[in-house]
């Protein structure tokens, strides 16, 4: 029979040296607790259970913590076993502060996160409950790369439904996350021969990097009223386009231009990357409908849960023209790189209209957002201009020129992090950008946005 002791046991890695097992096993310990790797409060093993793994005597384990406790540096209480003591710990001289330890700011106005205080925690414990429950054995193996079968059929569902592509299981790859499929498609490209990437003149630094480590020149395309224009996109043989809400400008790019970049792609046989980041948050007119689905052959369509559930949920997806699939599956290393777990619960909220219940609660909550943001600026900085503001999760700003880094650097001093424009610039863009704000309202939980707002107004000009 077994004994309670062995499977009720913690595991502990220990590894008695010097002349002597008790010796040994005490300095062990104690260099273990000294060094920070046994943090205050953790439990230890029982003297019985440490023993049976060291393969020593009950009494040498026994004797070491008797010696640790009567140096302080671990307590034993009837019930509550053998623990690390609480102390005070003195960092080395010289030592610099843990990232994490540096203050954070009063109220975080940067764009690129929702409201993580509305995840729906319980919807979502519901739906991973059904789909565990449902799920067959073997869908817990190592699984298809392209992601599991579940989540790619209520994708398929769902984008088409909501967003108008068109979508086949076959052709969706599941990835971690946006950056990650990015990064998939510049491998599976550039192994194609594609040399250039054209880009929007504004976006995200990350992206363009991850195009230029995968081989790919980049090179901005202009940028007027009308979006991003289309019609500098010789040499390139491919673009990356946020075509339904431009980043960070908030303009969906003009009909005219979607239709000359599909012809673009069309005559040379190019591809177009259309970044879907917020298709959902549509507030004062109807939803711009996918480009993809003008053109599925020339068109990859990526999209993301990071601003309609959360980040940490690391899920995205592709859906991609024939052939492209297993390219891209062939550059994830034929291995499925996202927890079948959350896959499984994605695609239960999914079926089950829990998602779409939660984007139209979430997406009232943002357009009041919105209508405050815009109220509050129009009424207490009229020196700002709100640009915008029918979509997504941000507002741009515009500021009296030349103010820009001041009203930056003056929101930093009052515990406001807000981006400027200027660093969401291509280098290599020829206009000069206009002075101005991108304004994220999705991160700040419902409690604190009216004390985000006001001192987002303290700041601006007016």
């Amino acid at each position: 029979m077994t004994e309670p002791w062995a499977t009720l046991g913690i595991d502990l890695h220990v590894e008695p040296t010097g002349p002597g097992l008790r010796r040994g096993l005490t300095d062990a310990l104690r260099e273990a607790v000294r060094s920070g790797r046994l943090t205050p409060g953790t439990r230890l093993p029982s003297s019985r259970a440490l023993a049976a793994d060291l393969g020593v005597a009950r009494n040498t384990v026994a004797d070491a913590y008797a010696d640790l406790v009567a140096e302080g540096w671990l307590t034993a209480r009837q019930g509550s076993g053998t623990r690390v003591a609480a102390r005070t710990v003195v960092p080395p001289t010289g030592t610099a502060p843990h990232p994490r330890a540096r203050a954070r700011p009063a109220y975080d106005l940067r764009p690129g996160s929702p409201d993580l205080a509305s995840f729906p925690r319980a919807e979502w414990l519901k739906a991973a409950r059904r789909a565990l429950t449902a799920a067959p054995y073997d869908a817990l193996a190592y699984g298809d790369p392209r992601g599991s079968p579940e989540l790619r059929a209520a994708l398929a569902d769902y984008l088409s439904r909501a967003r108008g592509v068109r979508a086949d299981p076959e052709r969706i790859v599941v990835c971690a996350g946006f950056a990650h499929g990015l990064k998939l498609l510049g491998t599976a490209l550039r192994a194609r021969g594609a040399r250039a990437a054209a880009v929007e003149s504004y976006g995200l630094d990350v992206h363009w990097r991850l195009l230029a480590a995968s081989g790919l020149h980049t090179t901005p395309l202009p940028f007027d009223r009308l979006g991003t224009d289309p019609g500098e996109l010789s040499g390139a043989d491919t673009v990356l386009l946020t075509p339904a809400h431009q980043f960070p400008m908030g303009v969906p790019l003009h009909r005219d231009r979607r239709a000359a970049v599909v012809g673009w792609a069309r005559r040379t046989g190019g591809l177009v990357l259309e970044d879907d980041y917020d298709g959902e948050f549509r507030y004062d007119r109807q939803p711009v409908g996918a480009l993809q689905g003008l053109d599925p052959d020339r068109v990859i369509y990526l999209g993301t849960a990071s601003k309609s559930l959360a980040p940490g949920l690391r899920l995205a997806w592709m859906v991609l023209p024939p052939g492209l699939a297993e390219e891209v599956t062939a550059a994830k290393g034929g291995v499925d790189t996202c927890g079948v777990l959350d896959q499984l619960t994605l695609a239960e909220f999914l079926a089950s209209g829990a998602f779409d219940r939660h984007v139209r609660a979430t997406r009232l909550r943002y357009r009041r957002r919105r209508d405050a943001l815009v109220a509050a600026v129009t009424a207490r900085a009229p020196g700002a201009r709100v640009t915008g503001i029918a979509a997504g999760l941000h507002v741009l700003l515009r500021l009296p020129r030349g103010t820009e880094q001041s009203v930056v650097q003056a929101a930093h001093w009052q515990g406001l992090a807000v981006h400027g424009l200027a660093r969401y610039q291509h280098p290599a863009a020829l206009a000069e950008p206009a002075d101005a704000l991108v304004v994220g309202y999705g991160t700040p939980p419902d409690h604190s946005w009216s004390g985000a707002l006001d001192a987002l107004c303290a700041v601006l000009p007016g």
